[in-house]
């Protein structure tokens, strides 16, 4: 979005966006933009607060009125709905412990098998999903992050992007599958967003894997996986605190 930002800047319209990832944002200089501290697929804050999301929307459009940049500006507060306010959301799923001789495919299999059940009822409730920007089956998903996470730079599963944006999108089809189970349990629609990503990052193998990801690809000969690394994680569970 920074690229096509500058090039409708250059047939002389004015644009601003919404960053979601500051470090992805910044060396892209990008003409006018405002960082949030959300989490991810909420650029708005809170759904339902009208009134927050108009401060956003005000802040970003207010950006217009600067100069050509680049700007890059910080909001300053964070969303409402902290982990606090809900009264400390757990999922109610247990997941078995792991015997110490378990593969990282082993745990991840048994973890994806406790929300299977989840997940599908979920999709029933809701009639869609947001599985499948990857275009993968979710066993191929854990298998290509896995060989990842293991320091493979694997095939490339799709011929229309780079083996960076396969990842990206695999990432996503990962976090999409654990979310959606985590809510469609008895007691989620009380879960903040925060919560459901402190169980994620914090507390699944699917979290630690993506984690893992991040670093291998990050360290990475292959650029396409480097440049696209960064937006595995928000920058707060990549350095393994949870707290934004």
């Amino acid at each position: 979005m920074c690229g096509l930002a500058r090039t409708i800047e250059e047939e002389g319209l004015t644009t601003v966006l919404i960053s979601l990832v500051r470090e992805q944002t910044e060396p892209m200089r990008p003409p006018r933009a405002l960082w949030v501290p959300f989490p991810m697929g909420r650029p708005f804050g809170a759904p339902d607060d009208m009134a927050f999301q108009k401060r956003v929307l005000r802040a970003v459009l207010g950006l217009a009125e600067r100069g050509s940049g680049p700007v890059l500006d910080d909001f300053p507060d964070d969303a409402p709905g902290t982990v606090e306010e809900a009264g400390g959301w757990v999922c109610p799923v247990s997941f078995p412990s792991p015997e110490a001789e378990d593969t990282v495919t082993e745990r991840l299999r048994r973890e994806m098998q406790e929300l299977r059940t989840w997940y599908d009822l979920g999709l029933e409730r809701r009639g869609r999903t947001t599985v499948g920007s990857s275009g993968l089956p979710i066993d191929s998903i854990t298998d290509l992050l896995i060989r990842i996470g293991d320091g493979e730079v694997s095939d490339n599963p799709r011929d229309d992007v780079d083996l960076g944006e396969s990842v990206r999108l695999a990432v996503e089809d990962l976090k999409a599958f654990y979310y959606e189970a985590a809510t469609a349990q008895p007691g989620s629609h009380q879960a903040t967003a925060d919560e459901v990503a402190n169980w994620f990052w914090l507390q699944t193998e699917a979290g630690k894997l993506i984690l893992n990801c991040m670093t291998v690809c990050g360290d990475s000969d292959n650029q396409a996986l480097r440049e696209k690394s960064v937006v595995f994680a928000p920058p707060h569970y990549q350095r393994g605190d949870g707290n934004g």
